[in-house]
């Protein structure tokens, strides 16, 4: 396992709670968006762009940098979040997410902001991207390594499978894809509109070197990304089990969050549509002052 000091797993819990605020002030701002998936990922983004990446946020063209592809674009709140933290582009910029002429639309254009790598929409097609440029990585000798990140959703589409079958017959020890294996989508739990499980042995079934992980440990995440990079016989799947709006109590394990924006409407078990910005906003903010004192650790 990487060694990760209390130091730095502290810096990272913190910053995945910024993130975690800039995505609730973002939704707001926009009136609408994705709130659970994208509150769900921020420790799985964090530990990419502050632990594990190869890349240049002053140089975001550097030929070498390690790819992230995005398959579940509707997320994209954590991504552009986290792509301001880590100094792509100004956190202020923020405040633009879904508005006319932004650079920050609902979905991810390759480029816009810089530091995204494909543009994504519907899902199913992220991973296919990501073996061409895992692919491609191999046939011109480059050492840059390929990260998809998908929702468990996607996995309900054929074309997936086809794509999985693909990076295992190529055996591309290059390419890691990350699952958000959150259990939701926009009509109820994954495994009631249509069941995934056995995931994992699926997975292996088809080739891939398989790891399952809390996706809320940051020690779990760094500790799987390594492993991947000295797998040198197969493609690495990392199934996240994560909660869907990790961090904002009313929110969390509740799908009906997929789609919705914190004070859009009344939701059954939730503040008023009023109230729930500022309840989100305190509990996160109440969250970030407890590990930025050391008290706490999740």
């Amino acid at each position: 396992m990487e060694f990760l000091s209390e130091q730095k797993i502290v810096f990272l819990e913190t910053t995945a709670n910024r993130i975690r605020q800039s995505i609730i002030e973002m939704l707001v701002a926009a009136g609408s968006g994705h709130s659970a998936g994208s509150l769900g990922m921020a420790d799985v983004f964090t530990a990419l762009y502050f632990q594990i990446l190869n890349h240049r946020p002053q140089e975001p063209d550097w030929p070498d940098r390690d790819r992230l592809v995005l398959s579940c674009g509707h997320i994209c709140p954590v991504l552009y979040a986290t792509l301001a933290q880590a100094g792509y582009f100004p956190v202020p910029e923020l405040s633009t997410l879904r508005q006319l002429n932004s650079r920050l639309q609902g979905h991810p254009h390759r480029g816009s902001p810089p530091g995204i790598e494909t543009t994504s929409g519907p899902l199913g097609c992220g991973l296919s991207q990501a073996i061409g440029m895992a692919l491609a990585a191999q046939l011109d000798g480059c050492k840059y390594r390929v990260y998809c990140v998908m929702s468990d959703g996607e996995h309900q589409e054929g074309n997936t499978w086809e794509a999985i079958m693909l990076a295992g017959k190529l055996r591309l020890p290059n390419l890691t894809a990350i699952v958000d294996r959150n259990n939701i989508q926009i009509d109820g739990r994954t495994e009631n509109v249509l069941p995934l499980e056995p995931l994992r042995d699926k997975y292996e079934a088809f080739g891939w070197h398989t790891l399952e992980i809390n996706g809320h440990s940051m020690e779990a995440i760094i500790s799987a990304a390594a492993e991947a990079k000295a797998i040198h016989e197969y493609p690495t799947i990392i199934i996240a089990h994560t909660t869907p709006g990790k961090g904002v109590s009313f929110m969390e394990g509740d799908y009906r969050w997929h789609g919705i924006a914190p004070g859009a409407q009344d939701v059954p078990g939730a503040p008023p549509k009023g109230k729930q910005v500022e309840a989100a906003l305190a509990e996160l903010r109440s969250a970030g002052l407890r590990k930025t004192a050391g008290l706490t650790r999740t």
